[in-house]
């Protein structure tokens, strides 16, 4: 079993006949069941072209309507991206996963203010994407490093999602889904919703949270954690380790203005009974340390 994706899922690309879609589409095509899950493209002064094998049509509705598709990922430019995140949602999508970095915040507000009391879910902006190993990825994360297994992922960093996922995969444990959740200030998805979907996964046996610092979507996570999680998890904070007058993260994390820091995060987390590492590169080794 996974979250939120599998064999089974048909997803529409927005953005289909830019450089950047096609790359990653292409990609996703080549991975696992790519050939049968993405079923359609949506570039609206292109509807009735084609893209490896892919039709483009002039909207999601349609695109929708044709395929049954009901995930889109977003590789338009940033100036349109929250438009085309709109249009996701107005057609009733299940899930939307917007890879473009660079939305303007305003228009991340306006956004959001409008999926209220909407059923889509949203993974970004400015993220990586997921992947449900040796089924599908929907993403830009490099697929080889991932292996099936019953581990998830939870990260708003990209680079250090495929580290721990490089790092379990080398440790002989595979992951049952691994999501990256992005960094931006104004975004959907956050670690709590998606630590929910791993305790309700039967085939997740342990999960490693990567957070940032800035915000209290850690702490809000963690502090759940504690009361609900029936499953061991590996907690770390990027910046802990960086050099003196560096932080690894984004921008985005800063919003709180740095008074949550790494320290503090992961001194919440280990309260809430989580195993901290305070190097990224002990991830995997700790988690599998709980699994004995």
């Amino acid at each position: 079993m996974s979250i939120l994706i599998n064999k089974d899922t048909r997803v529409i690309t927005q953005g289909i006949t830019g450089k950047t879609g096609q790359f990653h589409t292409k990609a996703c095509q080549a991975y696992a069941n790519g050939k049968h899950c993405f079923v359609a493209g949506v570039n609206p002064k292109k509807a009735g072209e084609q893209f490896e094998g892919i039709p483009i049509y002039a909207t999601v509705a349609e695109a929708k309507a044709a395929t049954g598709a009901t995930v889109s990922v977003i590789y338009v430019p940033p100036a349109g991206a929250a438009a085309a995140i709109d249009e996701a949602v107005d057609a009733d999508l299940d899930l939307v996963v917007c890879i473009t970095e660079g939305i303007p915040v305003l228009d991340m507000l306006r956004t959001r203010h409008r999926m209220q009391g909407k059923r889509t879910l949203l993974l970004g902006p400015n993220c990586p994407g997921l992947i449900t190993p040796d089924e599908i990825k929907i993403g830009i994360m490099p697929g080889h490093i991932h292996r099936k297994g019953r581990i998830g992922v939870v990260s708003r960093s990209g680079t250090l999602t495929y580290e721990a996922v490089a790092q379990l995969t080398e440790l002989g444990l595979g992951q049952s889904s691994a999501v990256g959740i992005g960094g931006d200030p104004i975004n959907g998805l956050k670690h709590i919703d998606v630590m929910r979907l791993f305790n309700e996964d039967p085939d997740t046996d342990a999960v490693i949270m990567i957070g940032e610092i800035g915000g209290p979507d850690e702490a809000n996570a963690a502090r759940w954690v504690k009361e609900n999680m029936k499953k061991p998890v590996v907690g770390f904070i990027a910046g802990v380790t960086a050099p003196p007058g560096k932080r690894m993260g984004h921008a985005g994390a800063l919003i709180s203005g740095g008074a949550d820091t790494a320290d503090a995060k992961l001194a919440i987390m280990e309260e809430c009974g989580f195993k901290i590492t305070r190097n990224p590169a002990e991830m995997g080794r700790v988690l599998k340390s709980l699994l004995k």
